[in-house]
């Protein structure tokens, strides 16, 4: 048996693809556990209203995030993957997403500062709008793209471990009592920042990739490529923080903290899974490219594993949840647990949806149904959450996310049993 496993990982690509996701395992390792660490302290802390106002603070940061990602996470990733033997072809790769992704985030500045300066409610705290900005800053300057796709995955975990112990052993010295709640910000965007300086020299020692000028055709290329993902992430996006955001619009603080608390648990839970689909992506979009059938059939037997693994993950978690809120959040975020309970599901349909979706859509060039698929969702997500956050409040959102998780979760089972993709008939 033991003979046999080795026997698998005797060529380079699989080798690589091992190494890439212990790499990740170990990144996802140090996510889950230094949240864990500072999440409890933050919440007693800051208290319940300071949680939630930083909570819908970087819930509108994120959409810059989303402006300046525009998709090159998924389609960068796939072209370096494919060129990464072509030193010239990288290099244009490179240098053509990294000015996008700053022209990109040029337009986002001024959008914020457009938006802080015409409403009240973000004047009030436009100094947390600003440090919380930072995070675009060093999201553009880090190229998680480029090692994703030349499969080097170690630098993005040695970058991203040193960063967030940096920023959670600062929490514990500067933040002591709820007026500290504006050192979180400055201290999460000195973690990116410092990340992202430090990954732009790996690039250029490491690989020998520096930054060269491109004309504006090939920019205009480029840009073009990776609409439709882009429209898949900002809907995604939208989707995604629009819960915190619409209930920051409609209620108050405390709502928003009970809410993105119980988020939060669910997510840092979801992210268990992301070193494998972070591994995997570019493995199976270089699989695709040689033997479409051969990808499609380890995707299913992978896919029938991690699936179960994660419906075993959500029925733990609905049956903890009072006991992870009472030790994680503490007896003040109570009204967190039925929260927890609903979106208890979600490990599950992430697993499923984030699989076909990204491991076997995109990786076969099915962008525009991916984009179609995330846009519809929103649209529906969107529609009912103004309608349900001012009368059901936190716990209506939580059904609404719900609802829409389940629904993205069969449209992609759907497309995939219509289409020549269909691994469930091999």
């Amino acid at each position: 048996m033991i003979n046999k496993i080795k026997s698998k990982f005797k060529s380079e690509d699989n080798k690589r693809l091992l190494s890439n996701f212990t790499s990740l395992s170990i990144l996802q390792g140090a996510n889950y556990i230094l949240p864990l660490l500072t999440l409890p302290y933050l919440v007693r802390v800051l208290g319940v209203e300071y949680f939630g106002l930083l909570a819908f603070v970087t819930a509108v940061i994120s959409y810059f995030n989303l402006l300046t990602d525009y998709g090159f996470n998924l389609t960068a990733t796939r072209e370096i993957s494919i060129y990464r033997d072509d030193k010239e072809k990288v290099t244009e790769i490179f240098s053509s997403v990294i000015t996008i992704k700053f022209l990109l985030m040029l337009v986002s500045f001024f959008l914020l500062v457009l938006l802080v300066l015409s409403f009240d409610k973000f004047k009030t705290n436009a100094f947390l709008y600003f440090a919380t900005f930072g995070i675009v800053v060093g999201q553009v300057l880090f190229p998680v793209w480029f090692f994703q796709g030349m499969e080097r995955m170690k630098y993005v975990m040695y970058l991203n471990v040193l960063s967030k112990l940096i920023f959670t052993v600062a929490i514990f010295i500067f933040v002591q009592e709820e007026k500290d709640f504006y050192i979180v910000p400055i201290l999460t965007s000195l973690g990116y920042l410092i990340a992202g300086v430090l990954s732009l020299s790996l690039v250029k020692r490491e690989f020998t990739i520096g930054f060269k000028s491109q004309k504006w055709e090939t920019l205009v290329f480029y840009f073009k490529k990776s609409w439709y993902i882009f429209i898949a992430n900002i809907s995604n996006g939208i989707y995604t923080n629009s819960t915190v955001f619409i209930l920051g619009l409609f209620t108050n603080n405390t709502i928003v903290g009970y809410f993105s608390a119980a988020e939060r648990i669910i997510k840092i839970i979801q992210s268990l899974f992301a070193p494998l689909f972070q591994a995997l992506y570019p493995y199976f979009s270089k699989k695709a490219s040689v033997s479409k059938k051969e990808m499609l059939l380890i995707s299913k037997k992978i896919l029938y594993i991690v699936s179960t693994i994660a419906l075993f993950v959500s029925l733990v978690l609905f049956i903890s949840a009072p006991f992870v809120v009472n030790i994680v959040l503490g007896k003040e975020f109570h009204e967190s647990i039925q929260i927890i309970q609903i979106l208890s599901i979600l490990p599950l349909t992430y697993v499923i949806s984030n699989f076909l979706g990204t491991q076997i859509m995109l990786t076969n060039g099915k962008d525009k149904e991916y984009s179609n698929i995330f846009l519809y969702s929103t649209i529906l997500n969107l529609l009912l959450s103004v309608v349900i956050a001012p009368i059901f409040q936190a716990v209506g959102i939580a059904y609404v996310t719900l609802a829409t998780e389940i629904l993205f979760m069969f449209s992609m089972i759907f497309f995939i049993q219509k289409n020549e993709l269909n691994m469930f008939r091999l």
